[in-house]
């Protein structure tokens, strides 16, 4: 302790990196500090070792040199579950930016340290092991399954657990470890295989059996503390049925491989079993609602039946709700009540057809049938789900927590909205509870690296504005600017590039928003091209005739803004664009889908009040034809589409345009079109402007 002496005497700046570190780890390990100044220097040490790795780069030499075993062992030792929360906290942190720092030679000092406590075996040690390694599982999986997979020290967790006089903190900390641990398979295959037993004993626990005992052995009364300490408390019940929930969820029961001769199958404790459990944990204090019960059944509710039965339990959603809207922001509560309701209200991904003939095919070759889909998870089972989990008054709970959640709260959040977005009735009362105003902000806080996120609330924001009128979402006392929902809806214009099937939904729901949208003003219109036209136009060539009529459609309403019908459909410099995109316009009203000949025929309706598009299609091969087919249609709104687009080329200021409009539409038949037109239409308004059109094509030159 010479050097740490020595170093004490210097001033904190003239202190090297090393010298700081002495200091800090000396404190530590004297103990006898508050809480607040431990955790304090447990900040100063993860501060010098994250500084470490860069520094060590550049050549200046590591302190972990100066971090032998003691010290290790007395940092892991804050990981302690008997030591305040604050200070596990600032531990885990510091604990992992070491092993960062330290490389191979950290991880050998970690795995010394939790062999060694194993193999000293007192209660103590057991809490400190069990701690550390549920405490280190996420940081460092692969360090820490190698020491759980030691051979022989899962066996040796049965006997320790059944002895007669228990430790209740060992058994926590025991429990919280195993919990940590099934989050890797082979560490969840081996909990399954060395474990499941007497977890299951200490779920099926009989509180009557030590009342029992007291009756047939009369010393045990006399033994101070005897019935408490021969019994598993609630809470290790608790944490055995979440670990046995994961492994019921998560890793199917191996049969037996050896089926010969009779045999007694044991009794199990099924994953219905334990979602009633954790139920009536959840209903019976509410207003305590215990972190196992929620994780238990965050685990519970991947199973399909599980998610019937509890979303037909109105106590249950009402119960959970309050505990969500009564959970920290982000707390394990939180995250695990979430998860909840995304597994009550997810829907199964799209499939190609392609995909739906290969999923038979395997199901088939399958003796078992357990590639056969659950019916449970049907669109029809999940639309009701959802219904009822909208019905628990959901929707303002999650837009509180979405608002000020972690990032991980936020993509659950966005899950669930997306999900309930899927119900057409409950888009205007998600629009009012708050929906549209999370999801735009989600999305802009959200990084770009969380594409699948981003995407997801793009398309729930997309689903509620194709169902509700802009005025009231973006108007009221605390009006969001329309402008901020252009953006999310123009990102999932374009199919999502890293998706393994190419799924043109979201694609069709961002335009019909934004169509929508460009149904109010000009200011919105404007932008919409200025961030989203290259997109637009290439939908208006898909391969999918709902999203190319959707794209027209949007189109028809942009060209209601003089500047954009102008400067896409108009311009002379240079010429080609605008040609091409009319061309474009006057191919598809002569397209094979009703739909889309109504929505291009729509948007030639607006254009062709401008001298420089009707001269467009004066001079285009076919372009009168297709004008005159429009007004030939059986149906009467393409017809009325039709009268409108000649109405409007006859209609001209310019008198030489006028006179060439209509010579060439009487030579090319348009009289006998519109007066067979006019005898065909029963509308009074395709009559009246047919005839209008008619009398213009008529006139004198």
């Amino acid at each position: 302790m010479a050097s740490v002496a020595g170093a004490a005497a210097r001033q904190p700046e003239a202190m090297g990196r090393q010298d700081q570190t002495l200091i800090v780890l000396a404190r530590l390990m004297e103990g006898g500090q508050e809480d607040l100044e431990t955790a304090t220097d447990l900040g100063r040490l993860a501060k010098l070792l994250t500084d470490d790795v860069d520094l060590v780069k550049k050549g200046e030499p590591s302190v972990t040199a100066v971090i032998d075993g003691d010290c290790v062992d007395t940092l892991v030792c804050y990981l302690d579950m008997r030591n305040p929360e604050t200070v596990r906290g600032h531990a885990a942190i510091c604990t992992s930016a070491y092993l960062k720092a330290a490389g191979d030679d950290g991880n050998k000092k970690l795995a010394d340290f939790f062999h060694d406590r194993i193999r000293r075996g007192t209660y103590d040690d057991y809490i400190v092991a069990f701690c550390v390694a549920a405490t280190i599982f996420p940081i460092v999986p692969d360090l820490t399954s190698e020491m759980f997979l030691t051979e022989g020290f899962l066996p040796s967790l049965g006997p320790l657990m059944r002895r007669k006089w228990k430790s209740r903190k060992v058994e926590t900390a025991c429990l919280e470890m195993l919990n940590a641990a099934c989050m890797h398979q082979h560490c969840r295959e081996a909990v399954q295989k060395y474990c499941t037993e007497w977890l299951e004993e200490i779920v099926d626990q009989d509180p009557e059996e030590v009342v029992k005992a007291m009756r047939t052995d009369p010393d045990l009364h006399l033994q101070e503390g005897s019935i408490l300490m021969r019994r598993h408390s609630e809470q290790v019940q608790n944490l055995a049925a979440v670990v046995l929930a994961k492994l019921r969820a998560v890793q199917p029961i191996k049969p037996p491989s050896d089926l010969s001769g009779p045999r007694v199958e044991q009794a199990t404790t099924s994953i219905e079993d334990l979602s009633r459990l954790f139920t009536k944990m959840l209903l019976k204090n509410p207003e305590h609602a215990t972190h196992p019960s929620i994780e238990g059944l965050a685990y519970a509710t991947l199973q399909p039946k599980i998610k019937e039965e509890l979303s037909k339990n109105k106590e249950f959603l009402k119960t959970l709700v309050k505990t969500l809207q009564a959970a920290p922001s982000k707390s394990p509560v939180t995250y695990g009540a979430l998860s909840i309701l995304v597994n009550l209200t997810v829907f199964q991904p799209v499939q190609s057809e392609e995909e739906k003939k290969m999923n038979q095919l395997k199901a088939y070759a399958n003796a078992m049938g357990k590639l056969q889909p659950d019916p449970l998870n049907d669109h029809d089972y999940v639309m009701e789900r959802c219904k009822r989990v909208f019905e628990a008054g959901v929707t303002p709970v999650l837009v509180t927590h979405g608002i000020h959640g972690s990032l991980a709260s936020k993509s659950l959040v966005i899950s669930i909205i997306y999900s309930l977005s899927m119900v057409p009735a409950f888009r205007g009362q998600l629009a009012q509870q708050g929906a549209v105003r999370l999801l735009i902000a989600a999305w802009t806080a959200i990084p770009e690296t969380e594409s699948k996120s981003r995407r997801t609330a793009a398309q729930a924001l997309a689903r509620i504005l194709i169902s509700t009128n802009p005025a009231l979402v973006f108007g009221g006392t605390r009006p969001i600017p329309q402008s901020n929902a252009i953006r999310p809806l123009a990102s999932i214009i374009t199919p999502d590039p890293d998706a393994e099937t190419r799924d043109l939904l979201p694609s069709f729901e961002a335009l019909m928003a934004l169509t929508n949208l460009a149904s109010t003003d000009d200011n919105t219109r404007d932008n919409i091209v200025r961030t989203a036209w290259p997109d637009i136009e290439n939908m208006l060539l898909s391969s999918n005739a709902r999203v190319t009529t959707a794209a027209v459609e949007l189109v028809c309403n942009l060209v209601q803004a003089p500047t954009q019908a102008i400067a896409l459909f108009c311009e002379t410099t240079p010429p080609t664009y605008a040609q091409n995109r009319l061309r474009i316009l006057l191919a598809l009203a002569d397209a094979h889908d009703v739909a889309t000949r109504s929505a291009a025929g729509g948007a030639l309706a607006s254009l062709t009040t401008y001298d420089a598009v009707v001269r467009a299609i004066m001079a285009e091969q076919r372009g009168v034809e297709t004008v005159l087919r429009l007004s030939r249609e059986e149906g009467e709104d393409l017809r009325h589409r039709g009268a409108f687009i000649l109405y409007n080329m006859l209609v001209r200021d310019d008198q030489e345009l006028a006179k060439t409009v209509r010579e060439e539409l009487r030579a090319a038949g348009a009289v006998e079109v519109l007066t067979g037109s006019v005898k065909k239409s029963r509308s009074a308004e395709v009559v009246e402007i047919t005839i209008q059109a008619l009398k213009a094509l008529l006139e004198e030159t």
